[in-house]
């Protein structure tokens, strides 16, 4: 009886973090749909232009902190608590450095002022130290902490947007809020991701393992190469997610290609509608716990297979409610677009535990898929919507298959090891 009770009270705490968690992915995302909605109606085509582009480019300089975070959750949850002070300041002012560096060039060739573009940098920096925190906070799986984070860093990254457009200001005067929202975040990223009464400043390393008692014995540090590993697996997975749509702007015509658009809505809903599962079961996958990646893929196979029904029955209305009556004549396509999110769903949680457990060249499938897509795509797939969608829906079920098989078909990884009482 006692047993039952507390794997009870187990469940319901693991219920009332996701449920915290998936808020804290509404508010972010929420935030982040209503910078460009302002931005239509408080600027100009060239000034909306210019902060699109800025924003575009933000979110590509933000995958190594999403590298970062994940690199670092896997690590603490594996073998404890150690610096990873240093490792995100020196990520961190990289990234910035990089993106510094290109800013006379992304001024010229996309036409940007020079004021955006080191502000840029200046955003990245922030963006990308979060991810330290954030790791850190996933990896000892404090997920109602973790949630309110993820909502200090949103509001950090498109707070000051949202507050200049609201006062009629320019691209460059929101950004620059948005550079001192994100960087006034960082101390409270680090308050959040201390055990509580024992804040430290920013850029201090954590506690060791033997300093807290509620946390493993430390074992091999975290290095760059772990945190390059995920940065890898990173993009390949936001390059996978966008390669049909880029290949449909440049194989169909231009009314084609915003149909293709439209109907991509479905996709990018169905692939982060479970991502709640995948980022609360990493700690689990990276300390070997085998049937928390059995439940997860279940969760999230019966979330995609929900999906696609949904889709096939419901087509209609949901190309209605995406693009308007315009598009309806698409709708029988509706499950084929929910289908390749709901596989790369699947595929993503496999690579993120081949992350999790140190395998080499986790994400190595994806872009090996990406090249067959953007393959069949160009030289056999007919020019149409539906051509360029089936080989989309090909390249996610064989990149499915090969996860499936690299995670389950060649035994345990010898690096799993099962975890910590």
């Amino acid at each position: 009886m006692a047993q039952t009770t507390s794997r009870d009270a187990a469940r319901t705490r693991l219920g009332v973090a996701g449920a915290a968690v998936t808020v804290a992915t509404v508010v972010t995302n929420a935030l982040a749909y209503v910078v460009p909605m302002l931005g239509a109606r408080r600027l100009s085509a060239a000034d909306l232009g210019a902060l699109a582009t800025v924003l575009a480019l933000a979110a590509i300089a933000a995958v190594p902190g999403f590298g970062l975070q994940i690199a670092v959750a896997a690590h603490r949850a594996r073998e404890g608590a150690g610096d990873t002070g240093r490792l995100g300041l020196r990520t961190a002012a990289l990234t910035a450095g990089v993106t510094l560096a290109a800013a006379p060039v992304l001024t010229v060739a996309l036409r940007l002022p020079l004021t955006l573009t080191l502000l840029l940098a200046a955003t990245t920096f922030a963006t990308v130290l979060s991810g330290r925190w954030l790791g850190e906070l996933q990896g000892d799986q404090r997920f109602l902490r973790l949630a309110m984070a993820m909502v200090v860093v949103a509001v950090g990254r498109y707070g000051g947007l949202v507050v200049g457009l609201s006062l009629g200001r320019g691209p460059e005067t929101g950004l620059l809020l948005t550079t001192l929202t994100g960087l006034l975040a960082l101390p409270l990223l680090a308050r959040l991701a201390d055990p509580p009464g024992h804040p430290r400043p920013v850029g201090q390393a954590a506690p060791r393992a033997a300093d807290r008692a509620e946390t493993p014995a430390a074992g091999s540090p975290l290095g760059a190469r772990q945190v390059m590993t995920a940065c890898g697996a990173t993009l390949a997975m936001l390059t996978i997610s966008y390669a049909d749509l880029i290949l449909a702007r440049q194989l169909l015509p231009a009314a084609a290609s915003g149909a293709y658009a439209v109907g991509a809505v479905l996709t990018k809903g169905a692939l982060w509608a479970p991502q709640v599962v995948t980022l609360l079961v990493l700690p689990r996958l990276a300390q070997g716990d085998r049937r928390a990646r059995l439940v997860a893929l279940a969760l999230i196979l019966a979330c995609g297979t929900v999906l696609v029904v949904s889709s096939a029955v419901g087509g209609e209305l949901a190309f209605r409610l995406v693009g308007g009556a315009d598009y309806l004549h698409l709708a029988g396509t509706a499950p084929m677009f929910a289908a390749v999110g709901a596989l790369y769903a699947v595929v993503f949680m496999l690579v993120n535990d081949r992350v999790a457990t140190a395998a080499r060249w986790p994400a190595a499938p994806l872009w090996l898929a990406t090249a067959g897509l953007a393959a069949g795509a160009m030289m056999i797939a007919p020019r149409t919507v539906t051509g360029v969608l089936t080989c989309s829906v090909l390249a996610a079920a064989l990149a499915a298959v090969v996860m499936g098989w690299l995670v389950f078909g060649r035994g345990a990884d010898p690096r799993n090891k099962p975890p910590s009482p």
